[in-house]
């Protein structure tokens, strides 16, 4: 399933002898002939009145440092001699990406509602900062406690940014922060539904709930959730966990909850629509989920709690809806698909035939090849026949694997094995009306409803929301690497998973920074960007033979300054040291 988006495009161009740096809004949208892109806008450095703007809207909404007192901006000129010839650079530090992270934690009030919950008591280092280590590290370069305290914090101008010494990061300290965490997920959950609803206008009346599952390495038999099931990392071999995660319409995400690794989908509903009403009180939702979660028990569920659904739908139900597919007055949503409303006889439901011409030719390819397969071995099995006595039995069972492995295309082909003289022989027919059937529902899938109110162009793009489930998944699995679970211990395991729950909701607030400086749904690539700029301490001998150290924060290049002057942040010049 294909979706438009917009992203960022780094360019540069020489005029007159000179280089200018700027970037492309791409927009990547849907033709015949497959994706295709245009240019949306070119962005370069801002002119007074879109630098009066930003200024305005980091007035507004922007929050500062966790740790201000550690940046040197407002220092007064200081004049000394030096021997030039003497200056040297040292400890060379991570800087940008850190930077920008607290940015974002600050503007989510996290520090604030975490020193609320996890109140001070006798640790060196506050359970909200070592959180915040945790959350920033996943986001920015995801690896394991002991990983993080051996390597990654002290190549970070984190200790300086948090006021945390390096050698105060231990991987048990970690481990213990983990542990106080997890007792205020739910408390966390409604914190950022009410922070990210009033950031961004983020409205909750449609949620997508999908579920996916990471796996371990290790028998991790200290955890009683880790069962072997339906893998979608390919993983059959490991144990894994589920997990089930709602978002907005938008793909913020709302909550989730973890299930046995051998739980299948359908089976979660009740207990997350329930467990969502006692967190967040009954409303009148919109509940969009796939074919997985779809059984008349769920459905008739949602009825009871007076819940709204958009579902999709087993595709043997197009069967019941033939002669509509056979019709006219279909309803274009835009170039190459097509929808169509089936309202139910008693008109409490609405069936939504959908119709993609991309998905047809995708499907008809699919067909046609493993029809082709098929024929190919039922041929060698049918050979195999004449050339030698060959048991009946054994022949069905050779058709039923060979049927098996091409199963899209089985059901086009009738099949049968007859003896004769103590020999199997085998043949077979295409059905015109398999075939004719294939043909008609390929490229169709059809959505389920109660909501009768909505046209049918609402009903679809409601449903094709789903994909920013999915993409969510995507992101915990690849960018802050959720899979393969290490932790042992069923607490360890839930809490390493919320942990990638706020690095996510990170990700997503920056997302939605992004969109709103017009800089589209571009995270990934600014995040990258502005974590290639560092801290340097510069280090000079003057006249008098005392040494100087500076915590210098490097030059942004061009396209890193356009980037912050669009998201209305301030770079420091420099940070404090202990000398200093």
């Amino acid at each position: 399933m294909y979706i438009q988006g917009v992203y960022l495009r780094k360019c540069r161009q020489k005029k007159n002898g000179r280089e200018y740096s700027y970037w492309q809004l791409v927009e990547t949208y849907r033709t015949e002939r497959g994706p295709r892109q245009r240019v949306v806008a070119n962005l370069g450095e801002l002119d007074g009145p879109g630098r009066s703007g930003i200024k305005q809207l980091a007035t507004d909404n922007h929050a500062h440092v966790h740790q201000p007192s550690l940046l040197g901006d407002e220092l007064p000129p200081q004049w000394v001699e030096i021997d030039a010839s003497r200056v040297k650079a040292e400890r060379v530090k991570q800087f940008g990406g850190v930077w920008l992270g607290l940015q974002v934690i600050e503007r989510l009030r996290l520090f604030e509602f975490m020193d609320k919950v996890m109140p001070s008591g006798k640790e060196d280092i506050p359970w909200p900062v070592m959180a915040s280590v945790l959350v920033l590290s996943r986001l920015l370069d995801p690896s394991s406690e002991l990983r993080i305290a051996q390597h990654l914090f002290e190549r970070t101008a984190l200790s300086e940014l948090l006021g945390i010494p390096t050698d105060k990061v231990n991987d048990d300290r970690l481990y213990r922060a983990l542990d106080a965490l997890l007792p205020h997920k739910e408390a966390l959950e409604k914190h950022l539904k009410q922070q990210l609803g009033e950031l961004f206008h983020i409205d909750y009346d449609v949620l997508l709930y999908d579920v996916t599952s990471t796996y371990f390495e290790g028998q991790a038999l200290s955890n009683e959730q880790a069962k072997r099931g339906y893998s979608r990392d390919h993983r059959g071999d490991c144990k894994q966990v589920c997990i089930a995660l709602i978002v907005s319409k938008c793909g913020m995400p709302f909550a989730y909850e973890l299930f046995d690794g051998n739980r299948h989908d359908s089976t979660t509903v009740k207990e997350i629509i329930l467990n969502i009403e006692q967190k967040f009180g009954a409303a009148d939702r919109v509940w969009v989920m796939d074919r997985g979660m779809t059984s008349e028990d769920n459905i008739e569920f949602l009825k009871t709690r007076g819940q709204h659904y958009i579902l999709g739908t087993p595709k043997s139900t197009l069967r019941h809806y033939e002669q509509q597919l056979l019709e006219g007055n279909w309803d274009v949503v835009h170039e190459g698909l097509e929808v169509k409303l089936c309202p139910t006889p008693d008109g409490q439901e609405t069936f939504i035939l959908c119709r993609s011409a991309n998905r047809h030719e995708k499907e008809k390819a699919m067909h046609d090849r493993f029809a082709t397969r098929l024929e190919a071995g039922l041929e060698k099995i049918a050979l195999s026949c004449t050339m030698r006595r060959q048991n009946v039995l054994t022949i069905a069972q050779r058709v039923g694997r060979l049927k098996q492995q091409f199963s899209r295309a089985a059901r086009l082909f009738d099949v049968k094995i007859t003896e004769l003289e103590g020999r199997a022989q085998l043949s077979w027919t295409m059905p015109k009306t398999q075939s004719e059937w294939a043909t008609l529902s390929e490229g169709c899938y059809i959505l389920r409803s109660n909501i009768t109110t909505w046209s049918a162009d609402e009903l679809w793009t409601a449903y094709i929301q789903l994909t920013q489930a999915e993409a969510a998944f995507r992101i915990h699995k690849s960018d802050l690497s959720i899979r393969p679970v290490w932790h042992q211990k069923t607490e360890r395991v839930q809490a390493h998973i919320l942990v990638c729950f706020l690095a996510f909701v990170l990700w997503k607030t920056l997302e939605q920074m992004c969109v709103q400086s017009g800089l589209g749904s571009s995270s990934r690539i600014v995040l990258d960007e502005l974590s290639q700029i560092h801290t340097v301490d510069v280090v000079m001998s003057t006249k008098t033979g005392v040494k100087i150290r500076r915590r210098c924060v490097s030059e942004p290049t061009k396209h890193q300054s356009i980037l912050l002057q669009r998201l209305g942040l301030h770079l420091p010049k420099h940070l404090k040291t202990a000398d200093m």
